[in-house]
């Protein structure tokens, strides 16, 4: 029977913990690995008084093979680390509690470098910080885990590290998720068409009014306490907004090439926390394959019998492709690429699909299209992200279609809505902000309600017009997700714009120059942009009424069944939806599910003018005639030449 605790390592720590346990337990006791592994050992112990990560890997290595867990207490800068308690076998390991607290920290560039030198170099003896009392500190607390692991107690160090400051002596201890492309202890499946392909399950409502299957309450008790931390967080940071007229909350979602933000806005800045983080593991998950291992790199041609077509999905213009400085190549489709599954709901069957298109942080500078977050969207169930993730795709689209055809839509009336809610944050947005929303009828020929909000300034500092869409079988729902994006930029860029007017007022005159997704926005914050949107502004429209416009909308209590009329009107449009799966073991821990909804025909959100992607989406001409906007397809020379202000 093993039952021996195994101290490897040198040093003050170390003797600490040898002595300490040697009372209660049989210690051995070596410097390094190369003696090999005692038959007996049950536990072992890795303790230095410095930050030697080479030692950490070995120890991953051999003690894997072994089979035996382990528990490590090094000091770094400072600061004193203990844990995480490795099982092997059990995802989690040492090397992903390092990557979580590297990113999470604000000089993860500079940290990386230094572990590769220490890695390449190896560590110090002794870190100048590493105080005997402080060292005492970490063996009580070592000693106190060893006990528990050896009890067959569950010990605080499993799924999580202390923190120890060897100034102060104060700790404190900090969760991690496993990293799923760790070297070490991932255990992803290969991507295939058989894990691609998607039979839809019932998916009940958590109420009849609703259109989600897990309720806040629900996710409250997991959303902050696993993916939340300022030290070994997921996401690392959490700023409250007072600015804008609703509550506004921001987290932060550490990157190596820097912080990307992602917000929630409701009218509670509780539930706006919970968004936030919500919106912050979406964005998490589609930025690269994390839920399973890209296998197929092949070209197209050698593919087509079970692949999409590129060309579907709308590229850029030949002229772009010219310039000498354009970050895309025009697809090649004898070029191999990567390749990963997605689910065609019109050809009910698997399909191979670029991996660019798939996950949006990929293609640039390699890639031959530009392909942003559209279409990427989180639910409580497969059903459910679904059919949010078609939601964004419609939304996006029908703004784009309006703004390149410039259609006159029908205005609605907001107080027409018979909605206390709706019409609270309409006054609100007017008295707090000093903004009028105008609501538009944007709805396709799928029949999806869509709206187009506009914001219009009744100051004269500040933003002077700001853009915003929504998409939803509710309209009332489209429409208050649309006026919390509106209000999300109310009363927040207006020093920017100030500060910036020349350089806005340029872009005005050289289309060219808008290059960031916060340029559309400024551009038409400008008062002189707004002849721009006069299709839209004209009164001499008269207003309609939600119920003249929308009708009444069916009421399922399974979210499926309203996700498989969605499907039928798409198949009787011909339109193909074809879902990847990009759900990662981060979320499915707490079984959320995330997916990229593609529609080839619909118009894909670009932001940067010279990134328009319209090419080869022949339905932009024939829809404005076929909804009686026009009484003939258009030509391309007919549509906007001008920005979008999707902000």
């Amino acid at each position: 029977m093993k039952t021996d605790v195994l101290v490897v390592g040198v040093g003050v720590l170390a003797d600490h913990v040898h002595g300490d346990l040697s009372g209660q337990y049989q210690v051995n006791r070596q410097t390094d690995f190369e003696a090999g592994i005692p038959q007996t050992t049950a536990m072992v112990l890795l303790l230095q008084d410095a930050w030697n990560p080479a030692v950490h890997v070995k120890a991953e290595e051999v003690l894997g093979q072994a089979g035996i867990p382990w528990l490590r207490g090094f000091v770094s800068f400072g600061e004193g680390v203990v844990g995480p308690l490795v099982r092997p076998g059990v995802p989690g390991c040492s090397q992903c509690a390092d990557q979580r607290h590297l990113m999470a920290g604000r000089d993860r560039k500079e940290m990386w470098g230094i572990r590769q030198q220490l890695e390449e170099k190896g560590g110090m003896e002794r870190d100048p910080a590493a105080s005997r009392t402080g060292l005492l500190q970490m063996a009580h607390l070592i000693c106190a885990e060893v006990r528990k692991v050896m009890k067959g107690e569950r010990a605080r160090s499993e799924g999580h590290v202390s923190l120890i400051s060897l100034k102060t002596l104060n700790g404190s201890w900090h969760s991690f998720l496993p990293d799923p492309l760790c070297p070490v202890c991932s255990t992803l499946p290969d991507d295939s068409k058989e894990r691609a392909r998607i039979s839809l399950q019932p998916s009940p409502k958590i109420s009849p009014d609703s259109y989600r299957t897990r309720s806040m309450d629900e996710l409250n008790e997991v959303l902050a306490k696993d993916y939340l931390d300022h030290r070994t967080g997921f996401l690392n940071n959490k700023m409250i907004d007072l600015v804008p007229p609703f509550a506004d909350v921001s987290v932060n979602l550490p990157l190596f090439i820097g912080d990307e933000g992602a917000a929630g806005r409701t009218l509670s800045y509780a539930v706006s926390e919970m968004t936030a983080i919500l919106e912050g593991l979406e964005r998490y998950c589609g930025m690269e394959p994390r839920g399973k291992r890209t296998v197929i790199h092949d070209s197209y041609n050698n593919l087509k019998d079970s692949a999409l077509d590129p060309a579907r999905i709308g590229v850029h213009s030949k002229e772009n492709y010219a310039q000498h400085d354009f970050p895309f190549q025009p697809f090649n489709p004898d070029r191999s690429i990567d390749w990963v599954w997605g689910h065609s709901f019109l050809q009910e069957r698997p399909i191979l699909v670029p991996e660019l298109l798939s996950y949006y942080s990929l293609g640039c500078g390699h890639g031959f299209v530009y392909e942003t977050s559209n279409g990427c969207a989180l639910g409580g169930s497969l059903e459910e992200a679904i059919f949010y993730g078609i939601m964004e795709v419609v939304e996006r689209d029908s703004f784009l279609l309006t703004w390149y055809a410039q259609l006159p839509l029908t205005r609605l009336d907001p107080y027409s809505a018979n909605d206390k809610e709706l019409e609270l944050m309409i006054d609100r947005a007017r008295a707090a902000a000093g903004y009028d929303i105008h609501l538009f009828n944007a709805t396709m020929e799928h029949g999806i309600p869509s709206v187009w909000a506009l914001a219009k300034n009744r100051k004269q500092k500040g933003l002077n017009i700001i853009c915003a869409a929504g998409a939803h079988l509710d309209p009332v729902r489209a429409v208050k997700s649309a006026v919390f994006e509106l209000a999300g930029m109310m009363l927040t860029l207006d020093d920017k714009l100030e500060e910036n007017r020349d350089e806005v007022e340029k872009m005005l005159q050289d289309s060219s120059l808008v290059r960031k997704m916060d340029d559309h926005g400024m551009l038409y914050g400008l008062p002189q942009a707004e002849e721009r949107l006069q299709f839209l502004l004209d009164d001499d429209r008269p207003m309609r009424t939600f119920a003249e416009e929308y009708g009444e909308k069916a009421n399922h209590p399974d979210l499926t069944e309203d996700l498989q009329e969605i499907l039928q009107a798409f198949r009787r449009l011909q339109l193909e939806v074809i879902v990847v799966d990009q759900t990662t073991p981060e979320i499915a821990r707490n079984g959320l599910h995330c997916v990229k909804v593609l529609i080839p025909g619909m118009l894909p959100m670009t932001f940067g003018h010279h990134l328009t992607r319209i090419t080869g989406l022949e339905r932009i001409l024939r829809v404005p005639m076929e909804l009686g906007y026009a009484e003939r397809p258009l030509d391309f020379e007919q549509l906007n030449p001008h920005p979008h202000p999707f902000p």
